[in-house]
């Protein structure tokens, strides 16, 4: 019976309510030990109706176990697996050990096990209780986690209990656990203890706290003197592991060590195995079960509370720990075995250290990225060799960052660098790898300074890129130099040829355009999706902007089918942007919500910073004021300090596109400027590049001539060496708009190859001939630029287009709204994807959600559409497509 939990109780029912109705969530029940937590959860459950419930408790002596609580449980719905998409059913297949380990992806395991519970949750919805989450190991925290982030739109209620404030990350909602109400208090002591003297009841509760637990064990044991108020209380009263220390020490010493065995090992069967070899065998455990301390569940051994275990420890000295440890080792195997053996060993010992390392590497090889950060930290202790225990720290500092834990792996990696003493060799990869925890979370100069020691030409590249995020050109320029002294290859042309481009060499975009071409005849084979980045940056570096975009675009795809989904976070930074550059507004903001999602939850601080950025252009070019000053300032508060030059030129780019898509032109203007003046780690050349047509058009329409004058030159120097035709209509626009031609804004729609900013081109060439009185050729090129603006949601270049058409003499009407715009931005890539004629479950595996999640998104598309089949939602896809009326005049 629950006490005085009416409010709680009330909070967890709404959870569960809202996840029948297809509305999932999760939530964490906080509080100390002894509040009542566990009984809340049971409650809870017990009140799903026909929703099933499937369970796990976190287990301490099982913690550094990788995927130990997703087996439990995950086990009763296994039978499920085959309804996952393949690369999820691999993943986590792989994780409870049912499959060959693999690459170990860890996002590919939390998109399974969502799945794997969408699947259980079916027909009447689920119940996933997860209890003592403070003990839960760390590779199924992660993603169970990934899994309570995802559950909008699943029939799935997650509750966490939780002791004290560990961190249950993603999570906010939150119901406290604390001691009971007064009244409640009494309550609990009447019913179970009887009547007592409201003196002692009184003192009970307040030197209690009320806790539940308390109030039941120490009433327990109170002589009866003591309860009659006769006698005082004990002073002090016990309380947590004291509680159950008397019942600890009235066991036999049988039963005892039982307790022990017990408490450092739950599996039953090696429980049993190391009480045959030192206490009474099945006897002393059957003893410690009448006890009511422990009892026997299935293939476990569970304590009646956790502090029981941990007064059991306080019991025990660390030699009985060390020699129940050494028993146990001899009957364990794997992790087990390796664990049980480090707690055996007194000092160093480089076998046991090497059987920590073989369970980090299974760890790793199924995602358990967390699992071995543990493991190889602990076998670094135990390593007698320096050099050795070094480069242990340095693998265990490369777990924890895969496992999305920064602060623990720079923490690593610091004692191994203290540690590496005069090994060159280690002390470089320590180094590179400090260079790459910089250039993720930290400080994009600092990651410079660090990568520029390095000769090598991974090295260099490193320091090429990190430099390229900062905006130092020299930095750049001189390293680019010295990978020139490497052979010829793809990797050296292109940091090579960016360096001596940006340095003025005339031989720097013949490297380039060398690379380049190595990247597009074996295209099909690139199986990296930095090598496609890195023909990105060749094509970007030339002034190919639209071809650098299409490889951004393809480096997503591969980064989403090689397994290797630990880059998407970075990836989907450039892939974000080209969509944003060809005016896919909705896909643009689709994959950064994707990407800041994944950045947040590996701790990839810059790259939530680019998202961000990303985001807050296009809520400029959509006027959204409000959302776009504020991701703008979220990117800004991160790049500026952390000196991620290109990210705070992005931001403060989205600032200045915002004032020139509502017409704030001096405004706009300025900022532009702005922009153009930022150094290194507050703005960057690339940003400057690529914004030069908009920086030309806010001069001109502010009237300072000269500044567009000086634009469009320095727009004409860095696209000397661009070839695509995207590249030169982008040129004809500018030299439109400065010398004020209309032979140059036609050249400019007769190349065009992005139809977004042909409809800009458009728009400023109607603008022109509408003012010049040819209001009857400008309606063509307006009415066109309408409809692509519309069909875009760029919403004040559709205005400007619609107001300049009833200036032309038409009504201005804006075009029929586009079928699909009323589908949100998930909506609008699942149905790209199913035009792209994929299943629902390899749609799933794409955006690392369930099928079930797929359905539910095309069930609610249908009926938005009109349609009734994947079939008519691929035609509507194919059409919107299709070039639009009047496609001749972009």
């Amino acid at each position: 019976m629950l006490y005085g939990r009416s409010a709680e109780m009330g909070a967890l029912d709404e959870v569960i309510a809202r996840a029948r109705d297809g509305s999932g969530g999760a939530v964490v029940v906080r509080g100390e030990a002894g509040t009542g937590k566990t009984a809340l959860l049971d409650a809870a459950a017990a009140r799903g109706g026909g929703m099933r419930v499937l369970r796990t408790t976190g287990v301490e002596s099982e913690s550094d176990l990788a995927f130990a609580a997703l087996h439990q449980v995950l086990w009763p719905v296994l039978g499920s697996l085959g309804a996952l998409p393949e690369p999820q059913r691999l993943a986590v297949g792989a994780a409870l050990g049912l499959e060959p380990g693999g690459a170990g992806d860890r996002f590919l395991v939390g998109a399974g096990v969502l799945s794997l519970l969408a699947e259980a949750a079916v027909p009447d919805g689920l119940i996933c209780v997860i209890d003592d989450f403070q003990w839960i190991d760390r590779a199924s925290a992660d993603a169970l986690l990934f899994a309570a982030r995802r559950l909008g739109t699943e029939r799935i209620a997650m509750l966490f209990a939780v002791r004290g404030d560990a961190p249950v990350k993603g999570v906010p909602r939150t119901v406290d656990v604390g001691g009971l109400p007064e009244s409640a208090a009494d309550e609990l002591l009447r019913e179970r203890h009887g009547e007592l003297p409201d003196r002692v009841r009184r003192e009970l509760v307040a030197l209690t706290g009320a806790n539940p637990l308390a109030l039941h064990e120490i009433v327990a044991r109170l002589t009866p003197a003591q309860l009659a108020g006769d006698e005082p209380l004990p002073d002090p009263l016990p309380g947590g592991a004291r509680l159950f220390g008397d019942r600890v020490a009235a066991l036999s010493p049988e039963a005892g060590l039982v307790a022990l065995i017990a408490a450092v090992e739950a599996d039953l069967p090696l429980v049993l195995g190391a009480a045959e070899r030192l206490a009474g065998g099945q006897a002393a455990l059957a003893e410690l079960e009448e006890s009511g301390l422990a009892e026997v569940s299935g293939a476990t051994v569970r304590f009646r509370h956790p502090l029981v275990r941990s007064a059991i420890l306080e019991a025990a000295s660390p030699a009985d720990v060390r020699r129940v440890h050494a028993v146990l080792a001899e009957l364990a195997c794997d992790d087990r075995r390796a664990w049980h053996l480090a707690g055996a060993t007194l000092g160093q010992d480089e076998q046991v250290a090497a059987a920590l390392v073989a369970a980090a590497e299974r760890a790793r090889e199924r995602g358990g990225y967390g699992a071995a950060a543990t493991a190889l930290s602990r076998a670094a202790e135990l390593t007698p060799d320096p050099r050795v225990r070094a480069a242990r720290l340095k693998d265990a500092a490369v777990a924890a960052w895969l496992g999305g834990r920064p602060g623990q792996a720079q923490s690593l990696l610091a004692e191994a660098r203290e540690r590496a003493g005069d090994d060159a060799r280690l002390a470089m990869e320590i180094a590179r790898l400090r260079g790459r925890f910089e250039l993720n979370s930290g400080d994009a100069a600092e990651a410079v300074r660090i990568l520029s020691a390095g000769d090598g030409l991974d090295m260099l590249a490193d320091a090429v890129e990190a430099a390229s995020y900062v905006g130092d050109t020299k930095a750049i320029a001189e390293l680019g130099r010295r990978a020139a002294a490497h052979p010829e290859g793809f990797l050296r042309d292109t940091v090579a040829g960016i360096g001596l481009t940006l340095d003025g060499d005339p031989e720097g975009p013949g490297l380039l355009r060398r690379a380049l071409s190595r990247a597009l005849s074996r295209a099909g084979e690139l199986e990296d999706a930095a090598e496609h980045l890195w023909a990105a940056a060749a094509a970007s570096y030339l002034g190919e902007n639209d071809l650098a975009n299409e490889l951004a675009e393809r480096a997503g795809r591969v980064a989403r089918v090689s397994g290797m989904s630990g880059q998407l976070p970075v990836v989907l930074e450039f892939t974000a942007t080209a969509e944003r550059l060809a005016g896919r507004l909705a896909r643009s903001q689709a994959l950064s919500e994707e990407g800041l999602e994944l950045a947040r939850e590996a701790g990839y601080t810059n790259t939530v910073a680019a998202h961000l950025a990303n985001l807050a252009a296009v809520a400029a070019l959509r006027g959204e004021e409000e959302l776009c000053a504020r991701q703008a300032r979220e990117a800004l508060a991160i790049a500026i300090p952390h000196r991620v030059g290109m990210r705070a030129g992005v931001a403060s780019y989205a600032l200045a596109l915002l004032d020139l898509c509502l017409g704030r032109y001096a405004a706009a203007h300025d900022r532009f400027k702005a922009v153009v003046a930022a150094g290194p780690g507050a703005g960057h050349p690339t940003v400057v590049w690529r914004t030069a047509p908009d920086r030309v058009e806010a001069a001109v329409s502010a009237g300072d001539e000269e500044g567009a004058r000086a634009a469009l030159a320095a727009y004409e120097r860095w696209s000397a060496n661009a070839a695509t035709a995207e590249s030169q209509a982008l040129l004809a626009r500018c030299r439109g708009l400065v010398e004020g031609s209309d032979d140059a804004f036609a050249e400019a729609l007769r190349l065009h190859t992005n139809p977004f900013e042909a409809a800009r081109t458009a728009l400023l060439l109607g603008e022109r001939l509408r003012r010049t009185q040819r209001p009857g050729e400008a309606r063509a090129h307006l009415r066109a630029a309408l409809e692509t603006f519309e069909q875009a949601g760029a919403r004040p270049w559709a205005r400007r287009a619609q107001d300049e058409l009833r200036a032309a003499g038409e009504s201005g009407q804006a075009p029929a709204a586009d079928v699909l715009d009323v589908l949100t931005p998930q909506e609008l890539r699942i149905a790209g994807l199913v035009a792209d004629g994929l299943s629902s479950k390899e749609i799933a595996a794409r955006l690392f959600l369930s099928p079930r999640t797929v359905e539910y998104h095309l069930y609610k598309m249908y009926p938005k559409l009109g349609i009734s089949s994947r079939t008519d939602l691929a035609r509507l896809v194919v059409l919107r497509k299709a070039p639009v009326s009047g496609g001749g005049m972009l």
